[in-house]
Order: structure tokens, then sequence, then C-alpha cells
């Protein structure tokens, strides 16, 4: 009998019949998607009848890019499992960053990452250093010396040159830019941010900026216009952090400011998150009592996650920044309930070109049994802010589905591909990530449109978003059929390039 070869399945994975969305082509059309080896080999229609190893009918659903975090504070693998299950394929650490970089990203590699990872330079914890703090704890030194005395103060020639020589060599171990959490030292120059904005200018890098606080109702404004001089001087990308909680109610205003930038051609970029309330560590001095007068702020706008506890005086306030300053809280800063708030928040999530970020917190535990690392399934008296695990399915339930004041596209569009134009520059990389096209990576979401939804709340904020059937992560799916695989973390460093 003669033998017969059959050859292979071209395909290692093939998602059958789902409504393609990928943002940079303008493909929105039902098409198979072949992968292979963690690259997307095959977006055929269905006439031509690819084949795989494995076939799955995805008929009904939407299959787009993985969603692209800029702006991720979660190191421990169940913060970003959490975020894996609201379809973030990566994470980045760039608003804060860290000292070490070859630190973080060797940590990151040994414990291993559900999804993409990869982190900014730290002003901040530059800063801190220079200053004489200890920050070998990294991301967590900065919150427990947020209010430290040595680090609220100016800086003197020398220690601004060391400063800039420990980002200079951060960015040559990879960093994704600079982070600069300038809002949290009123101390620092406006000359020390603008030789931080030469050194990326220099570098061909970008830095991400919590802009400063001047302690007025306007103050996001002149904080943006912090961030547009800086560009203007020094020609560096600018992106604006978290553009929602910065600006608030003078959102229009710079909104109005950054356009009038990028018509100029400076590169200034932004994002925002859906919700009213941000989260920080209890120490930040735009928190204190004192400060608390511009914008609207009171005291019980200000909920301490360890005990679950609403502020009530001002006594209290200051025990807790003097004995726990980097004890994480809530702060409303925007009340969802009213509709003028609302405005606010919805204006500044869809002005043009603003990418979707998280600003994703680490997990607290209850007091007495702080410093505990968590496991997955996360218990439920663990508090984070409901961004975490819901920001992105959010703004497709809400702004989406129920408002109707986005396309599904474009929504699409400000979870992917924006975030991965913004980094175009700074990674190389990223180019291959925000698309679905043959030779760009296989990082994925494939979700219903009509049941996916945040279930996060503020009362229980680790509950997982629904609706996504797969997740996939370097080719790999870590959301399988709609169940979540704790038993691979496929993640790989994402790394900056410097000129």
């Amino acid at each position: 009998m003669m033998e017969v070869a059959v050859p292979l399945p071209e395909h290692d994975l093939v998602l059958l019949g789902a409504r393609v969305i990928d943002p940079e082509t303008g493909l929105d059309e039902v098409r198979d998607v072949g992968i292979t080896a963690g690259t997307i080999t095959a977006v055929a229609a269905p006439r031509d009848r690819i084949r795989g190893r494995r076939e799955v009918d995805c008929a009904g659903q939407v299959l787009a890019p993985g969603f692209i975090d800029l702006h991720s504070h979660c190191n421990e693998v169940a913060a970003r499992t959490l975020q894996v299950c609201d379809g973030v394929t990566t994470a980045l650490e760039l608003e804060a960053g860290q000292v070490d970089v070859s630190a973080a990203y060797n940590d990151m590699a040994a414990q291993g990452s559900p999804n993409h990872y990869g982190f900014s330079a730290s002003w901040a914890l530059a800063r801190m250093s220079v200053a004489g703090l200890d920050v070998s704890r990294q991301l967590d030194a900065f919150l427990e010396h947020i209010n430290a005395p040595d680090w609220h103060r100016r800086l003197t020639v020398s220690e601004q040159a060391q400063m800039i020589d420990l980002l200079r060599g951060s960015l040559d171990e990879g960093a994704l830019g600079i982070g600069v959490l300038l809002g949290y030292c009123q101390e620092s120059t406006g000359a020390e941010y603008m030789e931080v904005a030469g050194l990326a200018a220099d570098t061909g890098t970008a830095t991400y900026t919590h802009v400063r606080d001047f302690g007025r109702p306007d103050s996001g404004l002149f904080g943006a216009s912090e961030v547009v001089a800086a560009a203007l001087s020094t020609g560096a990308h600018m992106h604006v952090c978290h553009i929602n909680s910065t600006s608030t109610r003078s959102i229009d205003a710079v909104q109005q400011l950054l356009a009038g930038a990028r018509e100029q051609g400076l590169r200034v970029t932004s994002e925002a998150y859906p919700y009213g309330a941000g989260s920080t560590g209890i120490g930040a001095a735009f928190l204190h009592p004192d400060a608390l007068t511009h914008d609207g702020l009171t005291i019980d706008d200000i909920f301490y996650l360890p005990t679950r506890e609403r502020m009530h005086s001002a006594d209290r306030l200051r025990e807790l920044q003097a004995t726990d300053p980097a004890g994480l809280v809530i702060v409303n800063f925007l009340r969802e309930h009213d509709p003028a708030d609302l405005g606010f928040l919805t204006r500044a999530m869809l002005a043009p070109d603003t990418a979707v970020a998280s600003d994703a917190m680490p997990l607290t535990h209850p007091r007495s049994r702080a410093g505990e690392t968590t496991m997955w399934p996360i218990p439920d008296d663990v508090m984070t802010h409901p961004r975490t695990a819901g920001t992105f399915s959010r703004v497709l339930r809400w702004y989406v589905r129920e408002l109707g004041i986005l396309n599904l596209a474009d929504a699409v569009r400000r979870c992917t591909l924006v975030p991965a134009e913004i980094l175009r520059d700074v990674a190389p990389s990223m180019r291959l990530k925000g698309r679905v096209q043959v030779g760009c990576d296989a990082d994925l979401v494939v979700f219903d449109p009509d049941t996916v939804a945040d279930r996060a709340t503020y009362e229980q904020p680790t509950l997982t978003s629904t609706g996504f059937q797969f997740v996939i992560v370097g080719g790999l799916p870590v959301v399988d059929g709609g169940q979540l695989r704790t038993d691979v973390r496929p993640g790989r460093a994402v790394r900056g390039e410097v000129l």
C-alpha cells in the first residue's frame, strides 16, 4: 500500500469567523485569523478556509489587538492577572518607573508575568536617591518616602547632575523613557524639569508626567502648561498621565492647550481612565489637610484602604500621614453621580487620540495581614482601586454599549493602536503591537460585544471582568474559551532604545 504524506496544518491556532477590528488599516469585517509561534500568520476571508492544528469558532465575537496599558503599578502576579482578565496583554509602569531598571526587568522575568511588562526610568526615585534616601525597595520606597523632608527640597547643582546621570543610566539599561511624578514634589524647580525633558530629547525618548499641582482651582491647566513649555523648549515627546484626575474641572481648557500644542507640531500625548476617583499614598503632600482647599476636595473624599476607613477629621488624616505614609487611599476628585462632573470625566476620556490607561494599583491587604503576597484567587478582603480590574471593559460597557458616545472601533483604537503609537519611537517593538496584521505579535483579545463588562466596584474592587473568550499573549491563550489559565505566564519584556 502506498503511503501518502499529509501536510501539517499551516497554523498553530485559527480563530474562525470573528468580527476582526484592526485600528491601523480600518479593517472591520468577518475574518479568520491564524497564529503560529507567537505571530499572526494569516488574516483571511472565511472563503479562503485557512487550517490550523486547533480551530475555534468565534462567530458573533469581536477579535481585536490585545489592550496596551501605559500606566500600571502592578508588579504582583495576582494584580497583573486581574488586568489580563480585563483584556490587557501589555501592562507598563511608565508614570512612576523604577530606579534600578535592570533589577526590575530581572525580577519580573524571574517570577513570570501573564502579560508583557516594561518600566520607565524613575525621576522620583532618582531624586530621592541623590537626596540621601534608601530606594532599594524600588517603587515601594517611593510611597514610604512620599512625605520625607529630604525629598521635599530643592536639589543642589551637584545633586541634580547626579540625578540626570542616574536617569541616563536607566535609559541605557532599556527603560521606556522617563516617568516624572512632578505633582508629588512642588519643591522641584522648573529648571530641573526642563533638564529632564532635555535628556529625553537628547536620547530620543519620552517623558510621562503626573503634572504639578499649584494648589489652585485651575491647577491642572498650569501643570499642563509646564508640560507644553518643556515640549516647546526641548522638542521632547511629553506625555500627560491620567489627564482626567489632574485636570478635573479644568479639562476643557487643558484639552484646548494640548490641541494647540499639537497643531504647532509638538509631540504632546495624553491618557485617561473612566473613573471619578483616583488612588495614591495617603502621605502625598497634596492630601495634607492644609492643601485640601482647591477643586472641591474635602477630607471625607479620602478613603483609607488598609482599614476601609473614610477620613472624618483632619487629626485622623494627619495621624495616618505620619504613621503610614505609604498606605493607599482612594480620593474622589470627581463625583460620578453628578451630571456636571460626569461631563468633565467624559470629555477627558473622549478628546481625540487620548489613550485608555488604567493607573492600576497594587493590592492592599487588611492591616492585620499587611505584607502578604497575594496568590490567585484573590481573597475577598483584599482592596485596590476598581480601575485595576475593570478599566478597559468599563470603556466597552459604558462608553460604547450603554452611553453610545464611542463606537466600538474607536474604543478599540484607544485601547490598542493609540498607546502603541505613543511608544513607537521609544520601543520599536511596539510597532508590532496594537494591530491585527500578518507579521504582528499575536497579542489578541476575543470578546462578546454584547456582554463584555467590568464588575469591579469600590466596595468589591477585585471582581474580574466578563465577556472575554480569549486573551492571547505572545500566541498563548491566558484566557482560553472564557477560562483563566493560571499555569501560564507568557509575558515578555518590552524595552526601550535610546539614540
